[in-house]
């Protein structure tokens, strides 16, 4: 057993793990953040993708014992501060981005890094950035135009 002490999402945590406990099932079991998804166990689908230390990971693939001392931001931070959709989380609303809703905050957290690194992505690069991420209702289409939305340009995809 081992104890492991993290900022998530602002808010300082600690909890007693089990060396083999993943940063996902710590984030939902011990502290019961369930935004972020667990969809196939072996770091395909990004359903559980977070940010550790402004860096997005997938959490099923990441001990949480990896995480001690880390600041971790999972879909649940994403929101602002009154509560109220983030920029990228309405643009998903807005642009239809969303389906079943499994993958979508993986697709979110995503969406968030890649307009960290790029403020204005065009189609392709946001295509490119989303291929670690799986939409089984192939809700592709509506994400990229959600996430061109969030950067503040204009949404005309090529396809339409």
């Amino acid at each position: 057993m081992a104890e492991v002490t993290m900022t998530v999402n602002g808010k300082s945590v600690s909890g007693t793990i089990e060396g083999r406990t993943l940063l996902a099932d710590f984030l939902r079991t011990d502290l019961r953040l369930t935004g972020t998804h667990i969809g196939c166990d072996t770091s395909q689908c990004g359903a559980c993708l977070v940010h550790v230390n402004g860096m997005a990971v997938k959490s099923c693939t990441m001990f949480a014992a990896e995480a001690d001392g880390a600041e971790v931001v999972t879909i649940e931070g994403m929101a602002n501060a009154d509560g109220s959709l983030g920029v990228i989380q309405q643009a998903f609303q807005d642009h239809h981005g969303l389906q079943c809703g499994f993958c979508t905050p993986g697709m979110v957290m995503s969406a968030a890094a890649l307009l960290k690194e790029n403020p204005k992505p065009t189609e392709a690069e946001v295509r490119e950035y989303l291929e670690g991420n799986i939409c089984r209702c192939t809700g592709y289409h509506n994400i990229v135009k959600a996430i061109l939305a969030a950067s503040g340009q204009d949404v005309v995809l090529a396809a339409e």
